[in-house]
């Protein structure tokens, strides 16, 4: 990427694996299955690509399916190992795969895919799929037609990956794939006020930043949660969406 602080908010996580691990949602299994029945045929083998700690990775392995999950940092690498046994893990990249031409019947990637140089990664992703295999990017965003969730969701939104869910265009095009469809699922984490805290503490915006911005954006998201009654006491859901996204393999 051209843009420094996209290549240094991407690089990020591991500071944070183990929190990224512990606070991060996971994904909707009706999600996962949707962007699987895109596939031409029986999917059965998987690559998680950018897979982090492994949040979609456990679900892909909870359906049967031979996971490969690929990530370039060798941290969340080893969060991701204790979650997932029995997927192989992989050091790599989406612009280079360490993976066998069309050896694949879908690639997904999970809060992942607006890191990627998307043309050579779509290119590199349409060599590892087989013709008639699939596309997946899929994120997890605060529902915001919750009034609270709105509220909450303007302190901490970072906007790097909005722009897939945002002015209903098509988000990328590429000659190896058909145009991109999407559906939405509700989804749902249970938090506390503390725990919320710390998952908005593993965006890659506040990782990066001053010690002094980064507590000043805390604080203010604390004194929020502490403030709405919906959050000031006990656990609760924080409402999700989850998008989904699916290209076919011409």
């Amino acid at each position: 990427m051209s843009d420094p602080t996209h290549a240094r908010r991407a690089s990020s996580f591991g500071s944070q694996a183990a929190a990224y691990a512990e606070h991060r949602p996971d994904y909707p299994r009706e999600a996962i299955e949707w962007g699987l029945s895109g596939v031409t045929g029986t999917p059965r083998r998987v690559l998680d690509l950018g897979a982090g700690t492994g949040k979609l990775t456990l679900g892909l392995v909870a359906l049967g399916l031979d996971v490969t999950a690929v990530e370039p940092d060798p941290e969340m690498r080893a969060e991701l190992a204790k979650v997932t046994p029995t997927a192989t893990s992989l050091d790599g990249q989406a612009e280079r795969i360490p993976l066998a031409d069309a050896s694949v019947d879908a690639v997904f990637a999970g809060q992942a895919f607006h890191w990627f140089d998307v043309q050579p990664s779509m290119t590199e992703i349409g060599r590892v799929l087989r013709p008639g295999g699939v596309l997946v990017p899929m994120w997890n965003y605060e529902d915001d037609s919750v009034p609270w969730v709105a509220e909450f969701s303007k302190l901490g939104r970072t906007g790097v990956s909005r722009a897939w869910t945002d002015g209903g265009q098509q988000p990328a095009t590429h000659p190896l794939f058909e145009p991109f469809e999407s559906r939405t699922f509700p989804h749902a984490q249970r938090r506390t006020a503390e725990s919320l805290v710390e998952t908005v503490a593993t965006h890659s915006h506040l990782i990066i930043a001053e010690l002094a911005d980064r507590a000043a954006a805390l604080a203010g998201i604390c004194g929020f949660l502490a403030s709405n009654p919906h959050t000031a006491a006990g656990e609760f859901d924080l409402p999700l969406r989850t998008w989904v996204f699916r290209a076919s393999r011409i």
